[in-house]
């Protein structure tokens, strides 16, 4: 057969078949659809600052970041002093140093939850999830607030269910009296044991919107795992997985708690931490419950603070940036920040980490975008997860527009073009 000439193309099935294929899977397509969404596209925190309900004030978010820059002041004034305690390499130390300055002064914290759980010992609960409400949404229309505010209210045990569904009226109402429910609204609902307090807490949120006449589904929430049932039920099914289904399209998170959690698995408080491989087990099965259903992974904290003499906090400092970059790299990107203190060695892993990679992704997503051949063969599957680590990169500040845009070729657009594919388009690329 001469070049060019086409090939005659041969069928043995009548057409009907297909046809009757796809309407036997037409309620499996709609599953796929409304169970796995993928990724909403919108930023994820790098991290979420706690602080206990009677403590938070009008100055929190400032405060905070103040007191990181009192530290770096202190025991590592510039980015040499900086890269010799956390190993950083010569070309990645001022670039990560001066980012981490400029974060700390104009948006110290990414997300804040005013915590009304664990951390709180106030007296007058009522009065402080009123306080909560009006500074947070002072806070937002004066500019100051973090990107993400709310509160973590009490669990869905009998023992505080009804004083934690009060605190949350009491809040989601202030809210509303000071000038609505801000885009950045966060709800977290801890010790969840049962995919039916998950249920719970969707009915309540019906109630709390049709009462006040709010948009259905308005108001998401993030589940807390702190319990080893909240992994593994007694019939031994994924919990965690059941809850997600159970919040109805409402979840937004699954956040690790990793002192509670080692703790219920009996793990003594001298090796509990979120490198135990009990959190290792705990993480990965949450990992995979919430691949594909839109719902974001959290790792915890560290309950190591750098504070004291340099030489105990460069300790911690390296502690905490050795967690982070840990977890980073197992795609956890957001954990949660216990002091002030941690705040510079959060930004400093998470600049690090998409810094020292930029050139590579960049590169790679730019040859797969102009369809030049390079040492790697990349699919859309990859072109995702380059975007998404670039979208991040940008997200939290340790890329500019300017220089992924240099050397990609594409505008944000483009990048979140390739971060979400169609479903079918990840498909196509396996044929």
């Amino acid at each position: 057969m001469g070049q060019g000439q086409q090939e005659k193309v041969a069928t043995s099935l009548a057409g009907a078949i297909s046809e009757e294929i796809s309407a036997s899977l037409a309620p499996v397509d709609a599953a796929l659809e409304r169970t796995y969404p993928g990724d909403p596209g919108t930023r994820q925190p790098v991290h979420t600052v706690y602080v206990p309900g009677d403590v938070f004030a009008a100055d929190t978010v400032r405060s905070w970041g103040d007191q990181a820059l009192a530290a770096l002041d202190e025991h590592a004034p510039d980015a040499a002093s900086f890269a010799a305690v956390l190993g950083l390499a010569d070309e990645l130390a001022e670039p990560v140093y001066t980012r981490v300055r400029a974060k700390l002064e104009r948006e110290p914290i990414e997300d804040l939850r005013v915590d009304f759980e664990d951390g709180y010992h106030g007296q007058d609960e009522d009065q402080d999830a009123a306080r909560a409400a009006r500074l947070i949404a002072d806070a937002y229309a004066g500019g100051t607030a973090a990107p993400y505010m709310g509160i973590r209210m009490k669990c869905m045990e009998a023992p505080v269910r009804d004083r934690g569904i009060r605190t949350l009226d009491v809040f989601l109402t202030g809210l509303l009296e000071h000038g609505g429910l801000p885009e950045g609204l966060v709800l977290t609902l801890p010790k969840v044991t049962y995919p039916e307090q998950v249920t719970a807490m969707v009915r309540l949120l019906e109630a709390f919107e049709k009462s006040r006449g709010l948009e259905p589904g308005r108001i998401g929430f993030e589940i807390q795992i702190e319990t080893s049932q909240a992994i593994l039920a007694a019939d031994g099914t994924a919990t965690v997985a059941r809850m997600i289904q159970a919040a109805e399209g409402r979840a937004t998170g699954l956040h690790y708690g990793t002192f509670d959690y080692s703790a219920c698995l009996g793990v003594s408080a001298a090796y509990q931490a979120s490198d135990h491989p009990a959190a290792d087990h705990a993480k990965a099965i949450m990992q995979v419950a919430a691949a594909g259903t839109g719902v974001r992974v959290s790792d915890g904290s560290t309950n190591v603070l750098p504070v004291g003499s340099t030489e105990k906090v460069h300790d911690a400092w390296r502690l905490h940036y050795g967690l982070t970059r840990r977890a980073l790299s197992r795609a956890y990107y957001q954990g949660w920040d216990m002091h002030p203190g941690h705040i510079p060695t959060r930004y400093a892993a998470v600049f690090a980490f998409y810094r020292e990679g930029f050139e590579q992704a960049a590169a790679r997503l730019a040859r797969y975008a102009g369809h030049v051949d390079g040492d790697v063969m990349d699919e859309p599957a990859t072109a995702k997860a380059l975007s998404g680590y670039l979208l991040r990169g940008l997200d939290c500040g340790a890329l500019d527009d300017a220089e992924v845009a240099a050397v990609t070729g594409l505008t944000r657009g483009d990048l979140e073009g390739f971060a979400a594919p169609r479903r079918g388009d990840l498909t196509a690329s396996a044929q």
